[in-house]
């Protein structure tokens, strides 16, 4: 199936590891042109060389913080300068840290809307703009299952990305009339590097090992297994291509599933 996204211009944030990394990989591999960002730059300088040696593809690249709103101004404006348009967007960034409501401060729940909430929103102020004018583009918020069923421990997380959903879905509504289509979606038990994170903090308060605490998540799907980043990137790198062309407002869980309820 040809995806339509041969020289489309995408820019994939937080993409320097993780579910941004795969998803930027897969984007790379259907032909689209690249603008990547993350905080670490030798990271994310490593997975730009890997991405054009192991693609072609063009790919830019920029060190900075996703909650500063002027870095992510002036990082998808030279994106668009730099390709000349911009077609695809995918807000992301890392999740809050894993905390009961009691554990919380006032701080961390601050922290934790701009990380998932406020990144979304600079995103969309900067790219969907170019995506009106143009009469075609593909948003897409990286969030998580906690959006659809809350999951133990991850009250800030369970918390904001239930908000991103609701910015998303609005704003799929706003701007579908031009062609500009808005989805969400959220990834389960992946494994990356947050995942085992997670793993070690629950086992260390368990006192178990963390493999018992994967080993849990896996049998809570109904595939019995965690998922892997590249299974997450290609549904996002469909819903970014012209053949997602009446796709929008959705919220799609990639999780094995994980989530027990019917939407």
């Amino acid at each position: 199936m040809d995806l339509g996204i041969k020289d489309r211009v995408a820019v994939v944030a937080a993409s320097s590891s993780g579910l941004g990394k795969a998803v930027a990989w897969g984007l790379a591999k259907e032909g689209a042109r690249l603008a990547i960002c993350a905080r670490a730059r030798s990271a994310l300088e490593a997975t730009a060389e890997e991405i054009r040696r192991g693609t072609g593809a063009e790919v830019m690249a920029r060190a900075l913080d996703v909650t500063v709103y002027n870095d992510v101004r002036r990082f998808v404006a030279e994106a668009t300068e730099r390709f000349g348009r911009l077609d695809i967007c995918v807000a992301n960034a890392g999740g809050p840290p894993g905390k009961t409501f009691a554990e919380t401060t006032i701080e961390d729940w601050q922290a934790a809307a701009s990380l998932n909430l406020m990144s979304t929103v600079h995103f969309a102020k900067e790219a969907l703009p170019t995506m009106q004018r143009q009469r075609w583009g593909r948003f897409i918020a990286i969030a998580s299952v906690a959006a659809k069923q809350p999951v133990e421990g991850l009250i800030l997380s369970n918390s904001v990305r239930a908000g991103v959903a609701g910015l998303m879905k609005t704003l799929a509504n706003e701007y579908g009339r031009y062609g500009v289509l808005v989805n969400t979606v959220c990834p389960g038990y992946t494994a990356t590097a947050r995942l085992v994170e997670l793993s070690r903090r629950l086992a260390a308060k368990e006192g178990v090992d963390p493999a018992g605490i994967e080993e849990r998540w896996a049998h809570q799907t109904a595939l019995g297994r965690v998922g892997q980043p590249e299974e997450f990137a290609d549904l996002v790198v469909f819903l970014a291509s012209e053949r997602a062309s009446y796709i929008t407002g959705a919220s799609v869980a990639v999780d094995g599933g994980l989530v027990k309820g019917l939407y």
